[in-house]
């Protein structure tokens, strides 16, 4: 089994689709390891989204970021980065597969109602920013 993260954003929160994001998440397999919902610092969302720092988006996504709640979730199942970035879609929600939680929830490519970690290594980067080895049920 493997964990990774998951962020609904601002907009699916806003818009009432955190549950709905949720169950979409469970019909695939995935099992909950962790969740809270917050509200990023402007400090947390450039720490986090560092890696874009250089990025001609970056300014604007961080805005995005900290313009509302969001609901980090700890996910767990076989293959589950790969998995989940699938179940998501395409970054353009408008060009995700239909199905797929941007193309169910997302509005364009920015307001994507959804992050989910690319990698294995990302993924316990971003899990331990969120989430506490003892938050986190299951983690090795």
């Amino acid at each position: 089994m493997q964990q990774t993260l998951t962020i609904i954003k601002p907009d699916a929160v806003k818009a009432g689709n955190t549950g709905n994001i949720i169950a979409h998440l469970q019909k695939e397999g995935f099992t909950i390891r962790a969740m809270k919902q917050l509200r990023l610092t402007e400090d947390q969302a450039k720490a986090f989204y560092e890696v874009h720092a250089e990025r001609p988006f970056y300014g604007e996504l961080v805005e995005f970021m900290t313009s509302g709640p969001v609901v980090p979730i700890a996910l767990e199942r076989a293959n589950a980065v790969k998995h989940l970035r699938d179940v998501m879609g395409a970054t353009n929600s408008n060009e995700a597969a239909e199905g797929t939680i941007r193309n169910l929830y997302g509005t364009d490519i920015g307001e994507n109602a959804i992050h989910g970690s690319d990698s294995d290594e990302n993924a316990a980067i971003e899990l331990a920013f969120f989430f506490s080895r003892s938050e986190r049920i299951g983690a090795r």
